[in-house]
């Protein structure tokens, strides 16, 4: 079941991984493997989630890249919902 306004997984990202170990943005695009730039534009929800990008989040943080997917995927789908 798709929540009815899901957020952005970027937000999922600094508040869930980011902000409780006390990260900043550089450090943790350095420990991805990407730059601060791209990190930055996830964060604040202008780019997405792509696959690799799952994978490297699910490897710095212990989760599943399929967790990542999944939740852009719900992002983009609400997204495209005509509200009326």
């Amino acid at each position: 079941m798709l929540m009815h306004n899901p957020p952005h997984p970027g937000l999922i990202i600094k508040e869930l991984c980011i902000e409780p170990l006390n990260l900043t943005i550089t450090d943790t695009a350095k420990a991805l493997g990407v730059s601060r730039k791209t990190l930055s534009s996830i964060i604040n929800g202008k780019a997405g989630i792509s696959p690799e990008m799952a994978v490297r989040l699910s490897i710095a943080f212990n989760t599943s890249s399929e967790s990542w997917i999944n939740q852009q995927s719900q992002y983009d789908f609400r997204r495209a919902i005509p509200t009326s």
